[in-house]
């Protein structure tokens, strides 16, 4: 079996489970922005707008910023900037860049941007909130939201208990930075995760999504990585269930378009979506639909 690259881009997998779950998201952070917000309404995401904006802002792989456009119970629009920091040490001048951003979007679409920020760095003293920028006869005062994810080790029972994908995430993500230097102890979280959400009745689609980021963060040696697929694919068997990816993700490391076309068809008999099953195999969703239609067909006596 090849070994698994090292992943450093490590905004990818939060900005992939932020556009999907977005309302749940500053639900579970923001609880009073989210009270405010008409969720009836769809969301606007707003990338391509923000790319032109704050070019500066896809430089590196520290951050995952998100402009969304919502529409608040009053009936009027607003926009909301979620900035996500990964990076592992402060950084002096990030009140001050959350700042022109905001004055960037205002200048753009003439709306007073509510910008939140989540740290997910491991310092507990770096708790950026505001600036302040000061002239002879002038001072601009700004601040914003901030929740740093440090905090909610003191509310481990809460995240258990929550049912907001984002209360796993931030475990996943706590768990991955605790167990830096014990990859056995990260096995067992990365499973024990897993585990909890088919255990909570979690739909089929909140455990994909949160599967592709607990194996994006929770990166694991190759040997412990095939135990740890061992192990979920006995608890799949003992259950008898089969959600999503799970042992099919493991075969298809290795796997030819033969192979990959003869998981899709488990897949399809699980009634998983066809997007979800173009995800995971590499396969067009063309080639899965013309699959589809050949299982329907009536086999010839």
């Amino acid at each position: 079996m090849p070994k698994r690259k090292k992943r450093g881009d490590n905004d990818t997998p939060w900005k992939k489970i932020l556009r999907q779950y977005f309302p749940q998201a500053i639900e579970f952070f923001f609880p009073l922005v989210a009270e405010k917000i008409d969720w009836s309404k769809p969301c606007e995401f707003l990338d391509k707008e923000f790319q032109k904006i704050a070019p500066d802002a896809e430089q590196g792989k520290r951050y995952a910023d998100k402009l969304v456009k919502v529409w608040l119970k009053d009936g009027r629009s607003t926009y909301l900037l979620l900035h996500v920091e990964i990076q592992a040490q402060k950084e002096e001048e990030f009140a001050l860049r959350m700042l022109i951003y905001n004055i960037r979007i205002f200048d753009h679409f003439g709306s007073f941007a509510t910008s939140l920020a989540i740290l997910c760095d491991p310092n507990s003293a770096w708790r950026p909130q505001g600036c302040v920028l000061e002239s002879p006869a002038t001072r601009l005062a700004f601040e914003f939201g901030q929740v740093k994810l440090l905090d909610y080790r003191e509310r481990w029972e809460a995240l258990e208990q929550s049912k907001n994908l984002f209360a796993p995430v931030v475990m996943a993500h706590l768990k991955t930075q605790e167990t830096k230097r014990s990859p056995k102890q990260r096995k067992e979280w990365k499973f024990g995760l897993m585990r909890r959400l088919y255990e909570q009745g979690w739909s089929q689609q909140e455990i994909f999504y949160f599967y592709e980021f607990v194996d994006w963060v929770m990166i694991l040696p190759e040997a412990l990585e095939t135990q740890f697929w061992q192990e979920l694919k006995q608890f799949e068997e003992t259950r008898k269930m089969r959600y999503i990816t799970n042992a099919e993700r493991f075969a298809l490391r290795e796997a030819d378009e033969q192979a990959r076309l003869e998981i899709a068809q488990a897949m399809l008999n699980e009634g998983m979506p066809l997007e979800n099953i173009a995800k995971l195999t590499k396969l067009s969703v063309d080639r899965i639909q013309q699959l589809q239609a050949s299982l329907s067909q009536p086999s010839e006596s």
